[in-house]
């Protein structure tokens, strides 16, 4: 590389289709096509794709799970049902046509007797098979040489997370950690199924890992995060690095004490390293501990980039470059936190983007 990187998060990949007329598809707002031209032109481009999965011949999963969507008041909601062990439990979402976000209204468990009752679930409905990995391909030959396709999955903990809601996550896992232990080890094989057979498909190439941080400070303790991260998702490094691939763990917040861990497991890289307030790691000194052991993506707030003003960024950037590629280490790439999801851009958040091109191509 003749300069520091410089990608824009998500922003680029197939869902930031401004021709698509959906009303819940915020990226056909004319604001954001100087954004996405941007991305496209001048950022290095790593697309976030999910891989695809459908259900074994043998999945028995709709005899116990129902999902309907339905609109109402202008939002988009969809709602998932389970019936098991003489329980019923109750999923509901919410999209908004201004947001390009996703909000949880009700968690399916609910408390520790729902959690005891999925775990009831036999083991044939996390089945699956992901081995069409045709979509991946195809964009990955529309890239070309502007980028390259990340494969974006979540680990155990971000399924457990998403099941209970982070809050009983966190009370559970603190007050009765065999509980989410075997929460975690109902969930993790199937997750590992897919990530073998998509790596082996698919290989030499990065992946992004999402969900450790729902185990981290201060959520939990470490004795807690390395009890409930290392062994499942550092399965799922070791299957990606297998073929070839690259492993990204991502985790917002305070990661000071989860960095070691990362380590322990051999991960690749990592992002979004989030300075105080957020976070509680300053870029420089993960540099110099971990820089060799890791790739680093970061160290940027999107929340800088909407509010602060363009002066004054313009020096964080600068700084944040030195920060990330001072000293040995395995690369840096400078990168927000999050990209923006609501409906329009302000002329000083796409300023602000072209302040980070600008300075990443200086070198």
């Amino acid at each position: 590389m003749d300069r520091p990187a410089v990608n824009f998060y998500e922003i680029g990949g197939p869902q930031f289709d401004p021709r698509n007329p959906d009303r819940f598809n915020i990226y056909n707002d004319p604001s954001w096509r100087a954004l996405i031209d941007l991305a496209l032109a001048e950022s290095d481009l790593l697309p976030l794709i999910a891989p695809r999965k459908r259900p074994t011949p043998r999945n028995p999963r709709q005899q116990y799970f129902k999902t309907e969507q339905f609109e109402q008041n202008g939002s988009r909601f969809t709602r998932t049902t389970l019936s098991v062990a003489g329980r019923t439990m109750t999923a509901l979402t919410r999209r908004d046509p201004n947001l390009a976000t996703t909000w949880q209204l009700q968690h399916l468990l609910k408390d520790v007797d729902d959690l005891r009752a999925y775990l009831q679930l036999p083991d044939e409905v996390f089945e699956y098979d992901a081995g069409d990995v045709s979509h991946l391909i195809a964009a990955d030959r529309a890239l070309g040489d502007r980028g390259i396709v990340m494969v974006d999955v979540p680990d155990p903990v971000c399924e457990a997370a998403m099941l209970l809601g982070s809050e009983n996550f966190m009370l559970i896992g603190y007050t009765q950690p065999d509980l989410i232990e075997a929460l975690l080890n109902k969930l993790a094989p199937h997750r590992l199924r897919v990530i073998e057979q998509v790596s082996a498909a698919f290989p030499q190439h990065p992946w992004r890992i999402y969900g450790p941080e729902f185990a981290a400070e201060p959520n939990l303790p470490p004795a807690h995060f390395r009890r409930f991260v290392l062994p499942f998702t550092g399965a799922m490094v070791r299957a990606i690095q297998r073929h070839g691939g690259w492993a990204r763990l991502h985790c917002h917040g305070r990661v000071a004490s989860a960095l070691p861990v990362f380590v322990e497991m051999s991960a690749d890289a990592t992002d979004p390293l989030e300075p105080p307030p957020q976070g509680d790691v300053q870029l420089a000194d993960v540099r110099a501990c971990y820089g060799r052991d890791m790739a680093l993506f970061g160290n940027i707030e999107a929340s800088d980039i909407e509010t602060m003003q363009e002066d004054t960024f313009e020096k964080l950037v600068a700084q944040t470059l030195r920060d990330g590629t001072s000293g040995p280490g395995r690369g840096f790439v400078l990168m927000p936190s999050a990209a923006p999801f609501s409906r329009t851009i302000s002329p000083r958040t796409l300023r602000n983007y072209q302040t980070m091109v600008r300075l990443a191509q200086r070198g």
